[in-house]
């Protein structure tokens, strides 16, 4: 009889190469020795799932640099801007990742990512590639926040289900109300366009806070609902683009099982 725990690796990599990533997530439920082959996350099979997944020219780029592995970017792929879940006026262009607002007058056009959180703790980049205009917000909404509205508004923070920091005048948005200044300091420099953001979320302690090239912020919002809660942006600039990527800070959970292998 074969013992399947022990075929060498070599077998094991030609065996997995077949598989679909939720049937990878079973797989390293199964031992020890296939879950050390599939806990390497550069092996050829992440590597291969990733450039099947992945459009080349994300992959040649610098979008993905600070995402250092195969199944890390193969995770961020799954984490990106949904195109079925955003405005009208905004499409996602083919690297996968960067969401691309066109042109429409008089019109607020957000999106959301294609998964949202309720456990855990999870960070993403935004980088905002384009003019911001009058109003770019970045922050988080549930399935209920609207994401297109009339004029040029902070959509993002503009009801009860979105919080958001306008990049623009430094407030923060939430229940369409103003909840501050942010960042706490005297003459708070403003962004500037391609500056990395760092958008963190932790679920446990129900907190929403922000880094600017790997500087913290301090933390942004408090007392976030127990709901799912989607990386999000609203913007107003004709032909802006905003790149958001997905990294992981801290990973204190088993995989969820309604949210494939890729969630955290």
């Amino acid at each position: 009889m074969v013992n399947w725990c022990f075929l060498a690796d070599h077998v094991l990599e030609i065996i997995f190469s077949y598989l679909e990533l939720h049937d990878l997530r079973n797989c390293s439920l199964v031992c020890k020795s296939w879950y050390r082959f599939l806990n390497d996350e550069n092996n050829d099979v992440w590597r291969m799932h990733c450039i099947g997944k992945l459009a080349e020219e994300a992959l040649k780029s610098d979008l993905l640099s600070s995402v250092p592995t195969c199944k890390a970017k193969l995770r961020a792929f799954y984490h990106a801007w949904d195109p079925n879940d955003c405005s009208r006026n905004i499409y996602i262009k083919p690297n996968g990742f960067t969401l691309h607002r066109n042109p429409v007058a008089q019109s607020t056009d957000g999106a959301r990512g294609k998964l949202g959180f309720k456990t855990g703790r999870h960070a993403w980049e935004v980088v905002w590639e384009g003019p911001l205009g009058t109003v770019a917000v970045i922050g988080i909404a549930t399935k209920d926040a609207p994401m297109q509205c009339p004029g040029y508004v902070a959509l993002l923070g503009s009801d009860e289900n979105s919080w958001g920091w306008n990049l623009v005048d430094n407030h923060l948005l939430h229940n369409g109300d103003s909840q501050g200044n942010y960042p706490l300091l005297n003459n708070a420099p403003k962004y500037q366009v391609g500056e990395r953001i760092r958008v963190i979320l932790d679920c446990d302690d129900n907190t929403l806070a922000f880094e600017k090239n790997y500087e913290f912020l301090g933390v942004a919002f408090r007392g976030l609902p127990d709901k799912q809660l989607y990386p999000s942006v609203s913007a107003v600039y004709g032909n802006t683009e905003v790149s958001m990527t997905k990294n992981s800070i801290v990973v204190i959970q088993e995989w969820i099982g309604n949210s494939s292998y890729l969630q955290r």
